[in-house]
C-alpha cells in the first residue's frame, strides 16, 4: 500500500505518510480519538491516486466514524456531516441554551 497521503486539520496538524484502504486512512504511526478532537470542522485531504491522479479535497463538518488497529497500522474512517445532521445539532443546542436560561430541567425522571 502507498502512502502518498496527507491529512491537515483545522488547527493545522498534520498526518502524513497515510496508506488509503477503500475508504480507510492507514498509519503506522498510533492515531487516537484526541488527535481530531475538535479539530474537524475543516479538514484538507491531499493525495495520489493508483492510477496517478493528484487529490485535494476540502471538508467542512467531519467526524471520526472509526479507529481500528491492526498488524499494519492505524485504520481510521472520516465523514461528512450533512447539512440535515449539521441544522439538528444546531436545533438541539439552542433548545438545551433556552431550557437553561428558562431554568428547565429536560431530563426525564
Amino acid at each position: 500500500m502507498e502512502k502518498s497521503w496527507k491529512i491537515t486539520l483545522a488547527d493545522g496538524t498534520k498526518l502524513e505518510n497515510l496508506g488509503l484502504n477503500g475508504n480507510n486512512f492507514v498509519s503506522e504511526t498510533e492515531i487516537t480519538e484526541e488527535d481530531f478532537k475538535g479539530k474537524l470542522i475543516k479538514v484538507k485531504i491531499e493525495g495520489t491516486t493508483e492510477d496517478g491522479q493528484e487529490i485535494t479535497e476540502e471538508h467542512n463538518h467531519m467526524e471520526l466514524v472509526q479507529i481500528a488497529h491492526y498488524k499494519d497500522g492505524y485504520y481510521f474512517v472520516l465523514r461528512d456531516i450533512s447539512e440535515a445532521e449539521l441544522e439538528k445539532l444546531k436545533m438541539q443546542s439552542d433548545i438545551e441554551y433556552l431550557a437553561m436560561m428558562s431554568d428547565i430541567d429536560l431530563e426525564e425522571e
